[in-house]
């Protein structure tokens, strides 16, 4: 579910390794275009996988990949993806999450608005769900809130301005920690 997202340039310029999950073939083949970058194809299982250096991405149902396709993961940035599912599959992702990465740990940006204005995606996901959601053995830290001006509602018609909430998840511990709006 990671598409083409700048994030991806992003990481793979400070020097991270990159692995992703995406359903849209089309866009994963722009991402490679993008970067400049001839990837190498295969198969494997159900799902087609693109390799380059430092990338990784998986093109298919998510979940039908495992902890032994992925290898392992040091950390998780869910900018979208879980805000991109309806509340019926969010619980499932999340716990599969957990499954094939080990618990590692996750940065999840999520949305809370008055889903009356708009029926998502992307869909709002309120403080009280976020734990429940969530409650895979890891435990919620809430970095921020920002308001999005400008930003997401600019796409979604009727809406006001729509918080922007990254938490951060560990398989630890509670731990509120500020973050001053910039």
């Amino acid at each position: 579910m990671c598409g083409k997202t700048l994030d991806i340039h992003w990481l793979l310029s400070n020097g991270y390794r990159v692995a992703g999950a995406e359903l849209s073939q089309l866009a994963i083949q722009q991402l490679f275009a993008e970067l400049g970058v001839e990837p190498t194809i295969s198969r494997v299982g159900d799902i087609d996988h693109y390799a380059a250096e430092d990338i990784d991405i998986y093109v298919g149902d998510i979940f039908h990949l495992t902890p032994g396709m992925l290898g392992p993961v040091h950390a998780i940035y869910d900018r979208a993806a879980l805000v991109a599912l309806p509340e019926t599959m969010r619980h499932r992702y999340a716990a599969h999450l957990v499954e094939i990465t080990d618990k590692a740990p996750r940065l999840l940006v999520r949305f809370e608005y008055d889903q009356n204005l708009h029926a998502g995606p992307p869909f709002s996901i309120d403080s009280a769900e976020c734990p429940s959601t969530l409650r895979t053995n890891l435990q919620p830290d809430h970095l921020a809130s920002t308001d999005v001006p400008g930003g997401q509602q600019k796409r979604v018609s009727g809406c006001s301005e729509k918080p922007e909430m990254p938490y951060e998840l560990r398989a630890s511990r509670w731990r509120w920690v500020g973050w001053p709006a910039n």
